[in-house]
């Protein structure tokens, strides 16, 4: 199958450091080159792949300093991926909205992954104009919002198997792995960890437009002996930085589509402590592969019983359920759907002069 992989400019594919979409794009896109599929994978130039690279900047948007209109690769990315719509069978795109005006011209039909949340009240009306479009949710709590979009599926995200190393001996610290963000919350897993007595390592990136956030909330905050900030890490260094911990903290206040971190820990044999918010239900089995808590108090209570969780459990969940083959396996099905939908629907079209003037024939008579 010929298949048009396009995935945001913001990080390279994969990403140096912090990175989920383009992180998940290219995990696709390897596994299906794995599995002898003609992939074409539109990113930056400082991309990795084993598929053709179409580069449409030299670098990832994020690392490029100075003046610099960063409208201008997103347009002529659209143009390059959709533009040449006729030489794939189909088109995944990872843009969320911003591909749906030139995928309702494509030749080819697009499939999009949502990536991002979805209960904005200035998305619906998008979503409504663009109603017909295929989308892939990468969880059911992300739907909430949209329910009556045009779903194709659910693909939870995958890694590879053996990208983390599975670690059965339980960690001294707490990890925090991600951004700094209000919505991550890492005031709150600051606060956990302080109560519990047990250290907290904070492996997180600032994007500018927290570093406010991060200078008058956060920094403060890491002044305490317990906490330790480490910065961004790259996926060699989570090995050690998730294996190691006897938890990861999840003290999130957004409805995450997904959390990617979720399984990387699994992955290491890692529990996850989270709060009852969009995802993690789905992600996290309560009392088996971490807790899922509804507030602060039972952070404190889960920490403290962190240690009567079987690791081993936390590796099986990761090997059954968020593997890269799975994910990929489910993209194939739902590609097969709707080729199949535009080859019925083609097949119509063809047909419809033909049975038309008998049908009106036998009305009129």
């Amino acid at each position: 199958m010929r298949i048009a992989q396009v995935s945001p400019l913001w990080e390279s594919v994969p990403p140096r450091l912090y990175g989920g979409t383009e992180r998940v794009v290219s995990w696709i896109t390897e596994e299906l080159v794995r599995l002898g599929h003609d992939v074409t994978l539109f990113a930056s130039g400082d991309s990795v792949t084993a598929a053709r690279l179409e580069a449409i900047c030299p670098e990832a948007l994020r690392l490029i300093t100075g003046c610099f209109n960063r409208e201008a690769p997103m347009t002529l990315l659209l143009e390059r991926a959709f533009g040449a719509s006729d030489e794939f069978d189909l088109i995944h795109s990872h843009l969320d909205f911003l591909g749906f005006p030139v995928a309702r011209r494509s030749q080819a039909p697009v499939l999009t992954t949502l990536h991002g949340r979805l209960d904005l009240p200035e998305l619906e009306s998008v979503y409504r104009e663009f109603a017909e479009i295929p989308l892939v949710s990468i969880s059911d709590a992300q739907r909430q919002p949209l329910p009556w979009a045009n779903w194709q599926a659910t693909v939870h995200h995958g890694l590879p198997r053996d990208l983390y190393t599975f670690q059965p001996r339980q960690g001294q610290y707490l990890a925090f792995l991600g951004r700094i963000a209000p919505e991550k919350c890492p005031d709150q897993a600051i606060a956990i960890a302080t109560r519990a007595g047990i250290p907290l390592r904070i492996a997180a990136k600032v994007d500018p437009a927290d570093r406010e956030y991060f200078q008058e909330r956060i920094e403060p905050l890491l002044d305490h002996p317990l906490v330790e900030y480490v910065g961004e890490i790259t996926d060699a260094e989570k090995i050690d930085f998730l294996g190691d911990a006897c938890a990861l903290l999840a003290p999130y206040d957004w409805p995450e589509p997904f959390g990617l971190v979720f399984i990387e820990a699994l992955a290491c044999g890692t529990p996850v402590l989270a709060y009852r918010r969009g995802s993690v239900p789905e992600i996290i089995d309560d009392g088996v592969t971490g807790y899922i808590c509804n507030h602060l108090d039972e952070f404190a209570t889960a920490v403290e019983q962190v240690s009567l969780l079987d690791r081993r459990r936390c590796r099986e969940a990761f090997e059954s359920r968020f593997t890269v083959e799975r994910m990929v396996q489910d993209y194939l099905d739902v590609y097969a759907q709707i080729l199949n939908d535009r080859s019925t629907t083609a097949l119509r079209s063809h047909l419809h002069p033909v049975i038309t003037p008998a049908l009106t024939a036998v009305a009129v008579c």
